[in-house]
């Protein structure tokens, strides 16, 4: 019987030992929304305009066309959607330095008026004004705080990555040719244009539905179905609006 209580005691309990260490807090939260926004802006542009510009151009029966116009597109468009990106990004910098240098001259010449800010900020939550004076006196202490501060709470700006303009132009530019490349595909190894119109539409169709299943799980996990019927209906009428304005135009047999 000494033997046995023995060896309870030098045993270990496992489920005591998982009950006494608490598991360690891990935050789930999503990150790089800047570069997964960048692909999607890139990628929804670059499945649906070459894609409508394709279907158009296959009304003329010619591949060829569809082949060059396609191409020249999706080139100029990569280009284009990519600088759009890189002045954006940009933008962003530079709207942030100048109201940046602007709070610096707010709380240099008038720093009561920052400092009730700080008040009308902080009062929502529950904090009084003697709660809130510590906080004001030691942001007092240290101007570029001071105006960190206001940046982040009264502006709602947070300083870009220096980088973010050139990622930004690559990530769009790059996805938008990648997405622009595959309603075309289909024309380059297919010589009748129609039959190619065929193959792109169910190529693109399904490639859309699940980029938009894709799209909405990460923005909104509950509506994944729908946003990836969305993504293929704005497709779909985009390429459906582009065959039936080239078709219905008038030709030289019509002249």
């Amino acid at each position: 019987m000494a033997s046995v209580t023995s060896r309870l005691r030098r045993r270990p309990s496992h489920d005591y030992m998982a009950m006494a260490v608490p598991a360690e807090h891990r935050e789930q939260h999503f990150e790089s929304a800047e570069v997964v926004r960048d692909i999607i802006i890139g990628l929804s542009d670059g499945l649906t305009v070459p894609f409508a510009l394709a279907a158009g151009l296959s009304s003329l029966g010619n591949n060829r066309i569809v082949v060059y116009g396609g191409a020249a597109e999706l080139v100029s468009g990569a280009i284009s959607m990519g600088l759009g990106g890189y002045l954006a990004a940009l933008s962003e910098i530079e709207h942030y330095k100048t109201e940046q240098m602007r709070e610096y001259r707010e709380v240099e010449e008038c720093p009561q008026d920052e400092e009730e800010e700080i008040v009308e900020i902080l009062e929502p939550y529950g904090l009084d004004r003697e709660t809130i004076q510590p906080i004001i006196d030691k942001l007092k202490g240290d101007p570029d705080k001071f105006v960190d501060f206001m940046m982040r709470f009264e502006l709602n700006l947070e300083m870009p990555d220096p980088r973010r303009s050139w990622i930004s132009a690559l990530t769009i530019g790059f996805s938008y040719f990648i997405g622009g490349l595959i309603p075309l595909l289909p024309y380059v190894f297919i010589d009748n244009a129609m039959h190619a119109l065929y193959i792109s539409i169910a190529v693109t169709s399904l490639t859309l539905l699940v980029f938009g299943y894709i799209k909405s799980r990460l923005v909104n996990p509950k509506s994944a179905v729908k946003g990836a019927f969305q993504t293929m209906l704005i497709g779909a009428l985009a390429a459906g609006a582009s065959y039936g304005i080239v078709y219905f135009l008038p030709s030289e047999h019509d002249a």
